[in-house]
């Protein structure tokens, strides 16, 4: 089975670090594809990093091997090449990650670049946060299995998606996942 896995959620969540808890515990990630990680290996340049992690995605599918993409979903590449994996016969495979709040996202940023990592703009954060479950819910049933992650303190599995539905899985629902509760119920 061709795999293509998408570990999501807007910036400074954590997506790299889940990338690397999966990597540890699973062999059928393929292909990462982390734009952040080309960009930085090709000197910062954000144009030719994005067209390098493009590439790569491409060849992945017209090799019909397995593929993971980390994104914020901003934007309509990521729709695109789910609906170009399908097509393939590829599944495709979610990992969402949450959580509570812009600001929490800005502040662990913030941290990174502390650290020798690299920046995002504060208003891109905010903007990407607010329309975050508009992202979310467009590529929702082009998806074979969703699982949704608070990373508050450490990753924690706390839903699912199946058939058209979010499945909780813990009686300590954060907020980020209630307010994506009430959105898809409406």
């Amino acid at each position: 089975m061709k795999i293509y896995t998408i570990i999501a959620g807007v910036n400074g969540v954590g997506k790299s670090s889940l990338t690397g808890v999966l990597i540890g515990e699973s062999s059928d990630l393929g292909v990462i594809v982390d734009t952040d990680k080309i960009t930085a290996e090709l000197g910062g340049d954000k144009l030719k990093g994005g067209k390098a992690a493009i590439e790569r995605i491409n060849d992945s599918l017209e090799k019909g091997i397995n593929f993971t993409q980390e994104t914020t979903l901003s934007g309509a590449k990521t729709l695109r090449t789910i609906k170009q994996a399908r097509e393939l016969d590829y599944f495709i495979r979610l990992y969402y990650i949450g959580v509570n709040t812009a600001e929490e996202s800005i502040k662990r940023i913030k941290n990174r670049v502390e650290k020798g990592g690299h920046a995002i703009a504060d208003n891109d954060v905010i903007r990407r946060y607010d329309k975050r479950f508009d992202d979310l819910i467009m590529i929702l049933p082009y998806c074979n299995e969703v699982k949704f992650y608070d990373n508050e303190n450490g990753f924690v599995e706390k839903a699912e998606y199946r058939n058209g539905s979010l499945i909780i899985k813990s009686a300590d629902i954060p907020q980020w996942l209630s307010e994506l509760q009430k959105k898809l119920e409406i």
